[in-house]
């Protein structure tokens, strides 16, 4: 050898390429797991702050043992007008896995399609099929022409 150059360690080159390797491996292991679990695991979403939505609906134009979506805030809303002619509002989110629910005006309740879910048009009650709960239930009030649902519960 010739003075002055110091020979290459093998061993600096190798813990060079296994830490370049793993750090690869790792950089790669996170780009496929971070969509995934965001995925799995959706960030939370605000709640909106709307106390009450009014729908340009006239009350006269809904007619008995039909029922109508709406959104309120960043959920769906049903209003149905019940076989005597009552209305009412529920969140259109099924409780069993959150579905959307309609208004089946040949069962005359209202129904979630995913599981076979059955909900009364006057309280919200589940009457039949896996939800755990009752919806939540809205304020209606008819004015003049339009309708107002209000997230407090109805007198």
């Amino acid at each position: 050898m010739s003075e002055g150059v110091l020979p290459r360690d093998p061993f600096e080159r190798r813990s060079f390429l296994n830490w370049f390797l793993g750090t690869s491996l790792g950089a790669f292991l996170v780009s496929v797991f971070y969509p995934v679990t965001r995925f799995l695991i959706p960030p939370k979403t605000g709640e909106s702050a709307a106390a009450s939505v009014t729908l340009d609906l006239k009350a006269a134009a809904i007619k008995p043992n039909t029922g109508q979506i709406f959104k309120f805030g960043s959920k769906p809303g049903i209003l149905v007008r019940t076989p005597a002619g009552e209305l009412r509002a529920f969140t259109a989110v099924c409780t069993h896995l959150n579905c959307t629910v309609q208004y089946r005006e040949d069962l005359q309740h209202i129904w979630c399609a995913c599981h076979n879910g059955h909900f009364d048009p006057n309280t919200g009650m589940n009457i039949a099929g896996p939800p755990p709960r009752p919806l939540e239930q809205y304020g209606v009030s008819a004015r003049a022409d339009k309708i107002v649902v209000s997230r407090s519960a109805p007198a």
